[in-house]
């Protein structure tokens, strides 16, 4: 009996690694829409996050092609585009800027692992400044607490936040985010333009609203890792168990939150119910505005 059952839970393991390279593997390409009044004509974004040097295909043509099939009007990346462990290798970062910045203009916020490149640069060097460098060649917009306008009626704002909001569960609780935290970053929104706020965490949705943020892309849980049906996801990279909003769309004061699932992996390489994600986002003028449809 005991044999059996070591023989099915070993089977049942195997099967369940196997399903995570397969869904590590294998992205899909997934669509919201949001809308508003502010919104005077229909805008398309491709959201990538947490690529962490993953590659599909030579060169991440896979991706790239998908990106390029989504005709983004704008794409947009949350941050951790690499692993900051080893040396710091950049070379898939800059071979997926490369191809990204020839589909339309990027705007990069930054994660907690180039924030690592910056801190800690008697571990990497100048990695940061390299990263910095490569992409103003490439024409890539980089929001590190600040904003940039897109269009007339879409800004872009992206925020570094702090190491300490990163800290790890079991090791010391991530602080809470001071009152004018981003106030005093970012300065005041302007609340008359549609304000996309790229933050890595997605932990501070009511601060995010409190700003004025319209719509808060984040990253960083990688959709929990495994994905259980009626619970969420299981664990974050910050170990916490069960948090509801490791991926999805969330609202705080009548403004939404949309939380990535990512792209890759690193530490706990393992992805379960919780494929690779490329979002596209549609911004769409809300009925009444008076917005003209593209």
């Amino acid at each position: 009996m005991w044999k059996a059952f070591a023989a099915g839970a070993a089977a049942a393991g195997i099967g369940c690694l196997l399903r995570s390279e397969y869904e590590k593997n294998h992205f899909v390409v997934e669509e919201t829409v949001v809308s508003s009044t502010k919104i005077q004509r229909e805008k398309r974004f491709v959201f990538l996050t947490d690529v962490h040097d993953k590659e599909f295909g030579p060169g991440n043509e896979k991706l790239l092609k998908a990106v390029a099939e989504a005709e983004p009007d704008g794409i947009l990346i949350g941050g951790d585009l690499m692993v900051s462990k080893g040396n710091g290798d950049l070379s898939a970062s800059f071979r997926l800027m490369e191809g990204l910045a020839k589909l339309g203009p990027v705007f990069y916020s930054l994660g907690n692992h180039e924030m690592r490149l910056g801190l800690e640069r008697e571990t990497y060097g100048g990695k940061y400044e390299e990263l910095m460098k490569r992409a103003e060649e490439l024409g890539i917009t980089m929001l590190v607490d600040r904003t940039a306008p897109f269009s007339e009626d879409v800004w872009i704002t992206g925020v570094d936040l702090h190491p300490s909001f990163y800290k790890k569960l079991f090791l010391e609780r991530p602080v809470r985010m001071p009152e004018h935290y981003l106030e005093d970053k970012l300065g005041t929104c302007e609340k008359s333009r549609f304000q996309i706020l790229l933050i890595h965490s997605p932990l501070y949705l009511k601060e995010c609203a409190g700003w004025g943020a319209d719509l808060s892309l984040c990253g960083h849980f990688h959709g929990g890792t495994v994905q259980i049906p009626g619970l969420g996801g299981l664990m974050t990279p910050q170990y916490q168990f069960f948090l509801p909003w490791c991926a999805g769309t969330f609202e705080e004061q009548g403004k939404k939150m949309i939380v990535g699932r990512g792209v890759g992996t690193h530490s706990i390489n393992i992805r379960f119910n919780d494929k690779p994600q490329i979002l596209v986002i549609r911004l769409t003028p809300e009925k009444g505005s008076g917005g003209r449809p593209a």
